[in-house]
């Protein structure tokens, strides 16, 4: 998914150093690979570096990072990042394991050129796969993480046991949450007042929020509670990950495609596209022919008439959230920015009505939106839906867009 690894990695650092504590009934998987592998043999150096690699469904990234523990026994400094990418992500190698792990071995160079040799050995490596994998069958998913390990094991990095696996979607929301409020300075001190998190990937999005009102605690499924410890504070957080409903695969429902694996000929045809397009789109690995309405109707209505079907009724609708204001990142901030709606480096503050406008604005004037992406017009239609239909926010909420904020 596309929130910033970098920050999440920051934060397993801290956990290290902070003793976080999560309350499940299974260890995480940041608990398992990083307190018991990083830990012990970092925590007493001075410079300390971390690969993380994030295999989303559109692709794949790595961050490497340089931590200084500048007094010890405090938080360590980030110093710096190296970020490169890859694209596809390694789902689109369902059928091909092999050469989707070369993709991650042409990035761990970037790790071998950005970490000093001497401290290769100690350097622990994490693979962690999200929405994408998720998605495959067990077998073909288990197929591409076997061939990966097999290239981190032949690696001078630290191998930590567990250290290339699928995550749970509930831990992006989490991790995205956490990242946000300290970097923010929400989690300084013993304040709790801090900002919900909207995180909207490839393949499945994510809500999360610190519920203030005991209402949303006894109504909430209880698998949309989850409870952890850190810096002296108990936290109570609202989270749950959608699969399927990420932006990508939202195409793919709202084409009536998403279970054809791309039927040949067929031509899935959308009113949220240009009329007259003829295109062909790969994800996952499949191909699918798709167009526009050559004698139906396009524009905003009978597009958001088809988006809306992929979203009504079919996610919780916490009615504290309307007295909540977010920080929405990953797609909607790369929507926001292609639509000028805020600033690519700076970001900015939306309202969830502004992506209404925008969307109306689009999708009634395709032949003025042709430079940009031909779905430019289903995405805006599908963020819309997804947060008021979908989530049930006001129009009025806020949302911060803070994509470039996140990446260091």
């Amino acid at each position: 998914m596309a929130t910033s690894w970098g920050a999440a990695f920051f934060m397993l650092v801290a956990s290290c150093v902070c003793s976080t504590a999560f309350h499940r009934d299974h260890q995480t998987w940041f608990e398992g690979i990083f307190l018991s592998s990083m830990c012990p043999i970092n925590v007493s150096a001075s410079v300390l570096y971390g690969i993380m690699f994030d295999a989303g469904s559109t692709g794949t990234r790595i961050h490497v990072y340089t931590f200084v523990q500048k007094i010890p026994g405090q938080l360590p400094v980030l110093e710096g990042e190296i970020f490169d990418s890859v694209k596809p992500g390694l789902s689109a190698f369902v059928d091909q394991p092999k050469q989707g792990a070369e993709t991650v071995q042409g990035l761990l160079e970037v790790a071998k050129d950005s970490i000093p040799r001497s401290h290769w050995k100690r350097t622990p490596v994490v693979l962690k796969a999200t929405a994408g994998l998720r998605l495959l069958p067990e077998q073909k998913a288990q197929a591409l993480l076997f061939e990966v390990q097999e290239i981190f094991k032949k690696s001078p990095f630290l191998v930590p046991n567990d250290s290339v696996s699928i995550m749970d979607g509930s831990y992006e929301g989490i991790l995205a949450w956490i990242t946000v409020n300290f970097l923010t300075g929400q989690l300084h001190g013993h304040s709790q007042e801090t900002m919900g998190t909207l995180d909207l990937g490839g393949a499945s999005t994510q809500i999360t929020f610190l519920p203030q009102l005991q209402k949303t605690l006894e109504q909430t499924p209880r698998d949309y509670l989850t409870s952890f410890e850190m810096f002296n504070s108990t936290y109570k957080l609202y989270t749950h990950s959608y699969l399927g409903f990420g932006l990508k695969a939202a195409r793919l429902a709202t084409l009536g495609a998403l279970a054809t694996e791309g039927i040949d000929p067929h031509t899935f045809r959308s009113a949220c596209l240009p009329r007259y397009l003829e295109a062909e789109w790969i994800f996952g690995g499949v191909k699918y022919q798709y167009g526009g309405n050559q004698e139906g109707e396009v524009g905003f209505e009978p597009c958001y008439a088809e988006v809306l079907r992929v979203v009504q009724g079919k996610l919780h609708q916490p009615d504290e959230i309307h007295r909540s204001s977010f920080y929405a990142f990953s797609y909607y901030y790369d929507r926001a920015v292609d639509t000028d709606m805020i600033d690519y480096e700076k970001g900015g503050v939306l309202k969830v009505e502004d992506f209404e406008r925008k969307a109306r604005e689009v999708c009634d004037n395709l032949e003025n939106f042709t430079s940009g992406s031909p779905f430019l017009c289903m995405d805006l239609s599908y963020i819309t839906a997804l947060l008021k239909d979908g989530f049930g926010f006001a129009d009025d909420t806020i949302l911060k867009n803070m994509q470039a904020q996140l990446y260091l």
